[in-house]
């Protein structure tokens, strides 16, 4: 397995349209075991290929508290079950820091194929409907940050070139420290 890099916002290959998956073969289940890894990695409890650069229909998540319990999606269509929304506090891991509240249907169906390729079809509600409207966003090519005004978007876009920087400072501190000699 491996850790994969994640896209940050406003990357413009976070807009691509996925396509949906031809077949559940080896080549997918290393993408599903990668993801997870990454997804984990991450501390996240959802991720889409595309956030990986990878643009295919492709969801990963675990919303248990032991992260023992991954599920995989894939060619999910989600239809809404209720007309009225509910606010929730989201956040995503390609936009590192950054948390607001998002609007969505609180129960929907699921339909897609699992990790062996078997039919998932099922309704859900809360977090679990929420995560996966969101992760359907990103295979559409949308971002939660969308849903937010204008000006949120450009603070939303400043703060995660901020959090980047710091990471990639700390990335760098990090990689000094482990070239150094060791004194005995």
């Amino acid at each position: 397995m491996a850790l994969l890099p994640i896209l940050s916002y406003p990357d413009p290959r976070l807009r691509t349209i996925a396509a949906p998956v031809k077949e559940v073969n080896d080549e997918i289940k290393t993408l599903i075991a990668d993801m997870i890894e990454t997804m984990y990695d991450a501390e996240g409890i959802g991720l889409a290929a595309t956030q990986v650069d990878r643009h295919i229909q492709l969801i990963v998540m675990d919303l248990s508290e032991n992260k023992d319990t991954p599920m995989v999606f894939i060619n999910p269509k989600v239809t809404p079950l209720v007309d009225e929304k509910q606010p929730y506090e989201e956040g995503c891991l390609s936009v590192p820091e950054v948390y607001d509240k998002v609007e969505r249907p609180n129960k929907v169906r699921i339909e897609a194929l699992d990790e062996h390729g078997q039919t998932i079809d099922k309704e859900v509600e809360g977090l679990l409907a929420v995560c996966i409207q969101h992760e359907m966003d990103h295979l559409n090519g949308v971002i939660f940050v969308d849903y937010l005004s204008k000006l949120k978007q450009t603070r939303a876009r400043d703060k995660v070139k901020k959090v980047l920087k710091v990471r990639e400072k700390q990335g760098e501190r990090q990689a000094t420290r482990e070239t150094q000699p060791v004194n005995a």
